[in-house]
């Protein structure tokens, strides 16, 4: 355990996320308390506010409180220097710990200042590599020729939650529930996803619908009619005609039928997402994912014979026992499918995956990923006519690496890039969902959530519209 002592709580999530980011197998506990009766110490940190300065370990920093992200920058600095001082380790965000680095480079830039000045902004304030703010500095400018045709203050986007999947994989902490469970009352759960769609169309009329994205759990593992009575709903509410991008993440491969399929494009979806997360057999059998790498061969060929021109897979580097020549192994049977968008996520151990959780059942097998895993699926993206479009982070990353979407030109996620960067707002319906108020393009972002029981969710509908509407009322004044 490594333990920070603080004399007043302050600043507690940013100390835990870098300290974590450094010892990600130990355990971290901050407080005001004593560490006396505190076993197992591998070492103590001491961190001490007064009026002008912060005193790290007794090394003293003069702290303009008032200044609070300049304060928070400069107890990252220090707390990084020591951290490194003890590891011998670089980080290769440096001190950003936060989930949308490409927030910083992508305002900058939109602000009117040079690469450079991005770079040694970057660089001199976050310690961040030269690789990484290159990364950003491509990604971010890709953004902001995809965001430029983007109404932001007359423009909404809408996220509709399926909760349920066939079952539940060994890294997932995602709300969702088995499907077999629910079977029953999937006509109940559109019922209510149908209230919340027409009072959002209603509360919305005004302005235009840029993207629907349709995610979970995992979408398919809705039956034909349950799928149909869905996409039909969402026709019935919205201009899906005019949208400039409708995806639904059809994921597991166990999930999909040649008949869902035909559902799907028998409605305006533009996109969708088939997700082996590895092309490696043991891995799937170990991961819960039961279906056959033959299966995603196969599923992926009804959707381009049936005409589907963008679609995603994603990969997660870092699963349990896969080393680099089975990500080189994934990457090859990808490149033979030549999907349009990559997705490459490190794996992160969340809190509530069985992964985490059941660790003991775990702790003999390899969980490795580096920079060097990164490398060859950026050349695996580039060999497929890809490039970067948008990335994002995790607490408890391998590696405390990224994760990033590359895309062939013209198919890039717009959704992933106003969910990531918070340019628009997103009006997110079903249970588990947040919906994300912004405004003044991004300045101020606000959150409205759902329940995330399904019952809960069904019972109290009509309880979570009217927050919503009083929400829209006050953080935007669109009622």
């Amino acid at each position: 355990m490594i333990y920070v002592k603080l004399n007043e709580d302050n600043f507690e999530y940013d100390i835990y996320s870098l300290v974590k980011a450094f010892y990600p197998k130990e355990e971290v506990k901050i407080g005001t308390e004593d560490t006396i009766n505190l076993d197992d110490i591998l070492f103590t940190m001491e961190v001490q506010y007064s009026q002008n300065t912060l005193t790290l370990d007794g090394k003293q920093i003069d702290i303009d409180y008032s200044n609070r992200p300049d304060t928070k920058n400069r107890l990252k600095l220090a707390i990084y220097e020591s951290l490194h001082q003890r590891t011998g380790k670089d980080l290769p965000w440096g001190t950003l710990t936060g989930i949308r680095p490409t927030k910083i480079s992508l305002g900058m830039i939109e602000d009117g200042a040079s690469d450079e000045a991005v770079a040694s902004y970057m660089k001199t304030t976050y310690l961040t590599s030269q690789e990484k703010i290159d990364l950003s500095l491509e990604v971010s400018h890709k953004e902001h020729q995809l965001l430029s045709k983007i109404d932001y203050d007359n423009g909404y986007s809408v996220y509709i939650g399926i909760p349920f999947c066939p079952s539940t994989c060994l890294y997932c902490s995602f709300t969702s529930y088995p499907i077999g469970l629910w079977k029953k009352k999937l006509d109940d759960y559109i019922a209510a996803l149908e209230k919340e769609m027409a009072f959002t169309a209603e509360a919305c009329k005004d302005k235009s619908l840029t993207t629907i994205y349709i995610g979970g759990g995992t979408p398919t593992s809705l039956d034909e009619e349950h799928l149909e009575k869905l996409l039909s709903t969402i026709d019935k509410y919205f201009d899906t005609k005019s949208l400039l991008e409708y995806t639904v993440e059809a994921g597991r491969p166990d999930s999909i039928t040649y008949e869902k399929l035909q559902v799907m494009k028998n409605h305006p979806v533009t996109r969708i997402s088939i997700n082996p997360q590895t092309m490696n057999q043991k891995t799937l059998d170990l991961i819960g994912r039961f279906h056959k790498v033959e299966d995603i061969h196969r599923v992926f060929g009804w959707a381009r014979e049936l005409g589907f021109k963008n679609i995603n897979m994603d990969l997660i580097l870092g699963l349990p026992n896969e080393t680099i020549e089975d990500v080189q192994y994934t990457l090859d049977e990808v490149k033979k499918l030549a999907p349009d968008n990559l997705t490459v996520h490190s794996l992160a151990l969340k809190h509530s995956a069985r992964l985490n959780y059941d660790r003991q059942a775990y702790e003999d097998y390899l969980i490795e990923n580096s920079q060097k895993h990164m490398d060859i699926c950026l050349v695996a993206a580039k060999d497929m006519g890809m490039s970067p479009y948008y990335l994002y982070r995790q607490k408890n990353m391998a590696a405390n690496l990224e994760n990033i979407g590359y895309s062939t030109p013209g198919n890039e996620g717009l959704y992933n890039i106003l969910i990531m960067e918070e340019k628009q707002t997103i009006m997110a319906l079903g249970c588990g969902c947040a919906c994300k108020f912004v405004a003044d393009h991004g300045k101020t972002v606000t959150r409205c959530e759902n329940v995330k029981d399904v019952q809960l969710y069904m019972d109290r509908i009509d309880e979570m519209i009217d927050r919503k509407r009083e929400r829209l009322r006050e953080d935007l004044k669109w009622l």
